[in-house]
């Protein structure tokens, strides 16, 4: 309509986002500007929420053939109804390697040119290069994704999704991360139609002397140390790669694997203020800001303002960046934080690894609006964006654990019973697995199910130990009947988890 116009570059979009109402100017330039695509002093932009300031999965709805002549009726009364308002659109590819790119749109209203700056930011601009290696992609007969977006719609907050036209519509929902991940959402969808495994993980190659890559991913909600753990530099093995640590997607054929998005969308409250990783800020969200000594206006990246600030990093952050890794994946891990289980499981049966990624456990965090970050949540594959059942997921990692060769892990980065497994346990667990000198002690009589013989975290096989294991168990099969008819899983899922609670290893 011509009452949306289009914002073709990042330098436009930067300026109309500058001078919006609301919108903090930072005196932090933004570093390589120039090779992102922005003028050299342009400034890092703040731009804060009202009272959500995290994601709403009650607010979506999946579209389907029998709702859609319903929701369409009330989207185009919206639209109507907005036609006075002046809106902004751009495009830009999610997926960085011509194997898998897909070209996504955004519409927002005036008013909110920061959430589109910031998408821009966060996927890949169209732009000369890029539309050039979009033009030699491979072609999948698909079309764009395309997202309408009025945060301030006053009804109720929804996201309405219709998977098979690969569209989104955003109403009352200003917080930036509902677009990311919308868009992701949708892109997801066509990856897994087309042969690819949708990853909500991080994934890092780790080059080992006299051996060959260690190529690895880690899957985990927001908070429970999947950007650490793909972020973090090995002393022993430093020389490594990262592909990305949100979301990615994996070739079934031929186990490459292609990164999404060039940027990250972190929270800042694992940085100190004073961290030389807030060096490559390009956006934030959700945070305080204050003036130092200089009087120059800075973040405080501590979560004062609300409990999820968020920044949006560049590309450059990572010295160690890349978009594809063509060597195939050798291990999974699944992010837990479940007082249960200890720091690391070794899982030898494709159906229970599966499985228990089926039923991954974990505290949610403060990322997600109106959660409660004190209980056990089931999160299957710790990607709750998934358009498609539940069943895809399952048989797509089960197929990479059987004739994949990947082997599965669990990864507790919580507590084992009261002890605090701290950072340094885990980053020393993977370490050891690079090194292939862990030594495993069976949980099961079968061996399916092995633990890492720790000293500082001895295998607890006392009655309470074992008793609330099995009760962490029977959650997980008490999890898996509630799924409704869309997302249910084969009995082989509760037969796997029945044979590790019954097949105990107790002394």
């Amino acid at each position: 309509q011509n009452n949306v116009l289009e914002v073709t570059t990042l330098d436009e979009c930067y300026r109309l986002a500058a001078k919006e109402p609301g919108t903090i100017m930072l005196d932090q330039t933004i570093v390589g500007a120039q090779a992102l695509g922005l003028e050299e002093g342009t400034r890092v932009l703040v731009f804060n929420d009202n009272a959500i300031t995290g994601r709403q999965a009650s607010a979506r709805t999946l579209i389907n053939d029998a709702t859609r002549e319903s929701h369409s009726a009330t989207l185009r009364d919206r639209l109507f109804k907005a036609r006075n308002r002046t809106f902004y659109k751009a495009s830009a590819y999610v997926g960085l390697h011509e194997n898998f790119m897909v070209k996504a749109h955004l519409v927002v209203p005036e008013g909110y040119a920061n959430t589109l700056y910031s998408w821009l930011l966060n996927f890949q601009i169209a732009s000369k290069p890029w539309d050039e290696i979009y033009q030699a992609s491979r072609v999948f007969e698909e079309g764009d994704i395309f997202i309408y977006s009025d945060p301030d719609h006053e009804g109720a907050p929804s996201a309405l999704f219709d998977e098979a036209y690969n569209a989104a519509a955003l109403f009352g929902l200003p917080y930036f991360g509902e677009h990311k991940k919308g868009t992701l959402t949708l892109a997801w969808s066509i990856a897994s139609r087309q042969g690819y495994v949708a990853a909500h993980g991080g994934l890092k190659k780790v080059e080992r002397p006299g051996k060959a890559p260690y190529v690895f991913s880690v899957f985990g909600l927001s908070g429970s140390g999947k950007s650490t753990l793909t972020h973090t530099k090995s002393q022993k093995f430093p020389k490594a790669v990262v592909l990305h640590d949100d979301a990615y997607v994996l070739d079934q054929s031929t186990k490459e694997t292609i990164a999404l998005e060039p940027s990250y969308f972190d929270k800042v409250a694992d940085y100190p203020t004073s961290s030389p990783d807030n060096a490559y800020l390009l956006t934030m969200q959700n945070v305080g800001v204050t003036r130092n000594d200089e009087g120059l206006l800075v973040p405080v990246t501590e979560d004062i303002r609300c409990g999820n600030g968020r920044a949006i990093k560049s590309v450059l952050w990572s010295e160690n960046r890349v978009h594809h890794i063509h060597e195939p994946l050798n291990a999974i891990f699944w992010i837990m934080k479940d007082e249960a289980l200890p720091p690391i499981l070794k899982i030898d049966d494709p159906i229970l690894a599966s499985t228990l990624g089926a039923t991954l456990a974990t505290k949610r965090s403060s990322a997600e609006h109106g959660a409660d970050t004190t209980k056990l949540a089931f999160v299957p594959y710790a990607n709750p964006f998934s358009l498609y059942p539940l069943r895809v997921d399952y048989e797509e990692f089960k197929r990479l654990f059987g004739e994949g060769g990947v082997t599965c892990y669990v990864l507790n980065t919580g507590h084992y019973g009261a002890k605090k497994i701290p950072p340094q346990t885990t980053l020393g667990l993977l370490d050891a697995l690079y090194e292939e000198s862990i030594a495993w002690t069976p949980m099961t009589q079968d061996g399916a199910v092995m633990a890492a013989v720790l000293e500082a975290f001895p295998l607890k096989q006392d009655p309470d130990s074992i008793a609330l294991l099995k009760a962490r168990i029977e959650q997980r099969m008490a999890f898996l009947s509630t799924l409704d008819a869309r997302d249910a899983l084969d009995e082989e899922c509760r037969l796997a988890l029945a044979h590790w609670q019954h097949d105990l290893v107790i002394k």
